[in-house]
């Protein structure tokens, strides 16, 4: 393989995508063959299946410079279409199909997230370097030193807050807004910032907080707006623990038109017969919107709670744009990044599975919910 990509690295650019391009369409001719030709039954059939067995191992040994993998390939391929064949006779081919297709994603699933996943676990047991097994020393120093306590609290911060507010915010836009004159053009204006990344939503909220001396011109709006009432000017992303609500206000922003979307979406099905029966029943509107409208959406609230919560613990670009991470700002994300760049590999992937730690349980019960909706239905 390593010969492989050193013999498409020689060739001119345009080569190189043609090559990728020829050989992903050859695995997935090859995923193909497998799930829907080499099951069917005729003469041609087998010369297929026969050209396969001999034109692969070829290729193997072509690519990988190598006749051992390619008798592994000729076994592999032979045993494969054994069992094809096998259960196909016994009217089980849809077994092999079905894993055929779902193969192609376990395989990712394992390297992209299991793999990974396992491989941070063992880092957070070792040293700094790697090569020596300290058990729980770096989960200890996480906990024991200031620094690592005040980023934990931060990140329990943020995701008090940012889930919270987010979706009460969207929650009052997607009911005032709704069936009103201009409904598509307040909910464009909404969910405009998430359409931004959290970089640029940011740099943007950098200027709002921009600080000069008031002998100075302001270029960040609210100390302008301060200055235009008499006041002085503040270092707003400086004072702790303030300066990480001034953060946090840049997720809201950017998550509410989430928020907005989703349970403008749930409140438009809500079935017009319930509502029009507790109107009858005397009910206000503040009643009718408490005990039907918001049982009636509850699962897109769970969802968005849930959503914006895994946005919340996993926050990074905000904070190390905005402050880096000093002035006591810092979240378990950006913290990780820090620790690697000290190479600290080891306090680093600790971060990583406290972070990991505070996720599942928020998956877990968006699973169990998704499982009672399941039920219902």
């Amino acid at each position: 393989m390593t010969a492989f990509f050193t013999w498409v690295g020689t060739m001119h650019p345009v080569l190189q995508a043609v090559v990728v391009v020829v050989a992903f369409l050859a695995v997935i001719g090859l995923i193909l063959f497998f799930v829907d030709i080499a099951p069917r039954s005729g003469k041609i059939y087998t010369w297929v299946r026969l050209a396969m067995c001999v034109l692969v191992p070829v290729a193997v040994v072509v690519v990988f410079n190598s006749v051992w993998w390619a008798a592994i390939a000729a076994a592999v391929i032979g045993a494969i279409l054994f069992l094809i064949d096998y259960r196909s006779r016994n009217g089980k081919g849809y077994f092999i199909q079905l894993v055929a297709f779902l193969a192609p994603a376990g395989i990712l699933l394992l390297i992209g997230l299991i793999l990974p996943s396992i491989q941070t676990l063992v880092a957070s047991l070792m040293n700094s370097s790697g090569k020596e097994f300290v058990g729980f020393e770096n989960f200890v120093w996480v906990f024991t030193q200031p620094d690592g306590i005040r980023t934990i609290l931060n990140t329990i911060v943020w995701v008090l807050i940012a889930p919270t507010v987010s979706t009460a915010v969207g929650l009052a836009y997607a009911v005032f807004i709704d069936k009103t004159r201009g409904e598509k053009i307040y909910k464009v204006l909404v969910f405009m910032p998430m359409a931004i990344s959290f970089v640029g939503a940011s740099i943007i909220w950098k200027f709002v907080y921009e600080y000069r001396s008031a002998e100075f011109a302001q270029i960040g709006i609210l100390n302008q707006i301060i200055v235009w009432f008499g006041g002085e000017p503040q270092q707003w992303l400086l004072g702790a623990p303030w300066n990480t609500f001034f953060l946090i206000v840049v997720l809201i922003w950017v998550q509410t038109g989430f928020a907005m979307v989703i349970l403008s979406a749930a409140i438009k099905g809500v079935p017009i017969e319930q509502l029009e029966a507790a109107e009858l029943d005397g009910t206000n509107a503040w009643q009718r919107f408490w005990n039907v409208t918001v049982p009636a959406i509850r699962p897109a609230i769970v969802v968005v709670l849930t959503t914006i919560s895994i946005a919340s613990l996993k926050v990074f670009d905000i904070v190390r744009t905005m402050t880096g991470g000093n002035f006591d700002t810092s979240v378990i994300a950006n913290e990780m990044y820090t620790q690697f760049t000290k190479f600290e590999a080891g306090r680093s992937a600790a971060f990583a599975v406290v972070l990991f730690i505070l996720v599942l349980p928020i998956v877990i019960y968006n699973a169990r919910q998704i499982s009672k909706q399941k039920e219902i239905r």
